[in-house]
C-alpha cells in the first residue's frame, strides 16, 4: 500500500507528517497482529519517522506536530533501529 505523496507535500500538510501518521490505525492494525513487534510494519513505521526527521531538522527541536514523537525520542527509536533493536 502507498498512502504517501512525497516527503515535501507530508512536510506541508497540516499537521506536518499526517499523511503518514495517517495510515495511524492501519500500523496500529499491523502492530497489533504482530504483537508490537515495529520489525513487521517497518516501512509504515520508517517513513512516519523519515518524515519526522525531516520535520525536526527544517524546524528545529523546539517545533511541535501531533503527528511525531518529540525530537529525543524519535532520534532514539532511529538509533534503535539502526542498531536492530526493537
Amino acid at each position: 500500500m502507498h498512502f504517501f505523496q512525497g516527503l515535501e507535500q507530508d512536510l506541508q500538510s497540516n499537521p506536518p507528517c499526517h499523511p503518514r501518521a495517517v495510515p495511524y490505525s492501519v500500523t496500529q492494525d499491523c502492530l497489533t497482529r504482530n504483537g508490537y513487534n515495529e520489525a513487521k510494519c517497518t516501512k509504515l513505521v520508517d517513513a512516519l519517522y523519515e518524515c519526522c526527521q525531516a520535520f525536526y531538522e527544517r524546524n528545529g527541536d523546539n517545533a511541535v506536530t501531533a503527528s511525531c514523537p518529540k525530537p529525543n525520542l524519535l532520534r532514539l527509536k532511529m538509533e534503535q533501529r539502526r542498531k536492530g533493536i526493537q
